[in-house]
């Protein structure tokens, strides 16, 4: 599978879940892992790429992480957008 494609693929698993709850990194690595056959490691490197341009971010609450869309000031404090 195309980097690029299992991209779409994280951010479209974590976009239903907006709103619903929290989605932990472990849950989207058999979600996505599950529904395209990619390897773990190969999302976690996909997202990571995606949390470094902005794309996702880290949340962390009450000690558990999640991962999640970015809101527009968190990316104007970050400097990714203007």
């Amino acid at each position: 599978m195309e980097k690029e494609e299992l991209k779409e693929k994280i951010y479209a698993f974590v976009l239903a879940a907006k709103g619903k709850k929290k989605v932990k990194p472990r849950d989207i690595e058999k979600g996505v892992s599950a529904e395209t056959g990619a390897g773990i490691d190969e999302i976690k490197q996909a997202m990571k790429e995606m949390i470094d341009v902005g794309k996702l971010m880290y949340s962390y609450t009450g000690g558990a992480s999640s991962v999640e869309i970015p809101s527009e000031e968190y990316l104007r404090e970050k400097g990714l957008i203007k």
